[in-house]
């Protein structure tokens, strides 16, 4: 009898000390993510000339557009780890946000190689969209392209009849709304069909990027600079790719280990989520010379700033004794 009653208790601790490992792994490598990017955000807003070109004012949408991400699938993945149980329509935010800011991602990496063949073929004449001034504007097509397909999911699945939305607490999942097959299929094709097109925008800005630097024999440094950025625009796509390998890899894990489902799910999670999205502005980022420059000078004043005062402590409690 004794031996029956340890046992639940035993699996009950277990479970909440697999819990404890999970989050404790990911809010430092989140906590970092969330610095690196507030230094990036900072050095745009200190600097007119980040925001006075196209390039960079994309790539700050792109930082605001993955950090809008993972806030909320981690926030989402606490959650679940918790158990914590709240009814629809205080869950469904957190659900849109997340799976907007998945769908955008692709189209500001199109919208960067554009970008990029556009200050290389019309480097005098262009466009008026591609302007400093103007570039909200594709910003926001974006976000009302990504927004509409999600409605349009959303309007075409079916409410389960035992959830009453304001008022039966659930675990904040995408299956809890986007349960019905047609969803599934239809999110599918969604999916795919923006980053075929994106890809096929990265091949053409490439391709066209690279015949042009056999061409011109002057200013080869920025055609050359251009054709490697619009390179790793294709490497950050493949890295978004990966989340498409989830139901396979948890399929595999599943027949060949023995881990539990929430296992598997985790390490899904931590490896096809949530470091893409954490590398793939931190490499772009850190390759451009001048950000990292005024980005090495912000850590360097942070950590000068930060010795004096632990210096003037030292000094009183010296003085003091």
């Amino acid at each position: 009898m004794q031996n029956l009653t340890e046992l639940p208790f035993n699996a009950t601790s277990q479970k909440s000390l697999s819990v404890i490992i999970k989050v404790c792994a990911v809010i430092p490598f989140f906590s970092t993510f969330l610095c690196c990017i507030a230094v990036m955000l900072h050095v745009f807003a200190s600097h007119r000339q980040f925001l006075n070109t196209p390039r960079y004012i994309l790539f700050a949408h792109m930082l605001i557009n993955d950090t809008l991400q993972l806030l909320s699938s981690v926030l989402l993945f606490l959650l679940v780890m918790g158990q914590v149980k709240f009814p629809v329509f205080y869950c469904f935010p957190l659900l849109f946000i997340s799976t907007v800011t998945y769908q955008n991602t692709p189209l500001i990496l199109a919208a960067m190689s554009l970008e990029r063949y556009v200050a290389i073929f019309y480097p005098l004449q262009r466009p008026a969209a591609w302007r400093s001034g103007r570039i909200w504007i594709i910003n926001l097509c974006l976000w009302l392209i990504s927004c509409m397909f999600l409605i349009i999911d959303y309007s075409i699945g079916k409410q389960r009849p035992a959830v009453d939305v304001l008022f039966t607490p659930v675990l904040c999942k995408n299956l809890v709304i986007n349960s019905s097959p047609i969803q599934a299929l239809f999110r599918t094709a969604v999916s795919v069909m923006f980053f075929a097109v994106v890809a096929v925008v990265i091949f053409f800005t490439y391709v066209r990027i690279l015949l042009e630097t056999r061409k011109l024999r002057q200013d080869r440094v920025s055609v050359n600079k251009a054709k490697h950025t619009v390179l790793l625009h294709g490497f950050q796509l493949l890295l978004c790719m990966l989340a498409f390998t989830l139901p396979i890899t948890e399929t595999l894990i599943l027949l060949y280990t023995k881990w539990q489902v929430e296992d598997i799910t985790y390490f899904c999670f931590f490896c096809f989520i949530l470091i893409p999205r954490f590398l793939s502005p931190l490499i772009y980022g850190f390759r451009d010379q001048s950000l990292r420059g005024y980005i090495g000078k912000t850590f360097l004043c942070c950590s000068n700033a930060v010795k004096p005062h632990f210096r003037s402590k030292q000094q009183d409690s010296l003085s003091a004794s």
